[in-house]
C-alpha cells in the first residue's frame, strides 16, 4: 500500500525468506534477470522465485516427479530436503541421478538442472536450510528431527530453456 516501509533488518530476512534481491523487494524489478548466468546461485535465485520445482527420481525402470518446494543453496550447491519416512528418499539413496525442473510463470523461462544427491549431515547446511524456511525446524522437532534428511545435489547440467 506504500504507507510504510520495512527496517532494513526486515528487509533482509524477507529476502532470504523469497529468495529475491532487497532492490526487487523495494521495486519489484530485479537488477539480473535470473538465467543469464548459469551459476548455481542464480539458479537458485530463479527456483526460488518460482515457487516450487519438480524433481525426477526412478525406481527401476519407472520414473517418478514430484513437486518440492525447500531448496537452499550451501557451498556451491543446492541443498534439497526431505523425510527419511517417505519414498523419494529411498528412490534417491537406491539411485541417486535426478533431475529437477522449474518453471517461471511471468518470464516463461524453465532451468533444468541434471546430477547426482548425496546426504549432507552438516550441522551448518541444516542451519542454512532453517534460516530459509523456519517451518522446517518447527516441524520436525524432538523425536521427529531423526527423520529429516538434507540432499545436495552435485549438478551435472544446467538448462535455462
Amino acid at each position: 500500500m506504500d504507507a510504510a516501509f520495512p527496517e532494513t533488518e526486515k528487509l533482509i530476512r524477507l529476502s532470504r525468506l523469497f529468495g529475491c534481491s532487497i532492490d526487487y523487494l523495494l521495486t519489484g524489478k530485479e537488477q539480473k534477470t535470473a538465467g543469464e548466468e548459469n551459476d548455481l546461485q542464480s539458479v537458485f535465485y530463479f527456483i526460488r522465485s518460482c515457487g516450487c520445482f519438480f524433481l525426477a527420481t526412478s525406481k527401476g525402470n519407472v520414473p517418478h516427479i514430484r513437486p518440492m518446494g525447500f531448496i537452499g543453496l550451501w557451498q556451491g550447491h543446492l541443498l534439497l530436503s526431505t523425510d527419511k519416512r517417505k519414498n523419494v528418499y529411498r528412490e534417491l539413496i537406491e539411485n541417486p541421478q535426478v533431475e529437477l525442473a522449474a518453471y517461471h510463470m511471468d518470464t516463461r523461462k524453465w532451468v533444468r538442472i541434471s546430477g547426482r544427491v548425496k546426504e549432507e549431515h552438516s550441522r551448518d547446511a541444516m542451519e542454512e536450510m532453517e534460516s530459509l524456511y523456519p517451518m522446517i525446524g518447527q516441524e520436525y522437532s524432538g523425536e521427529k528431527r531423526q527423520y529429516l534428511t538434507l540432499l545436495l545435489l552435485e549438478a551435472e547440467q544446467v538448462q535455462f530453456l
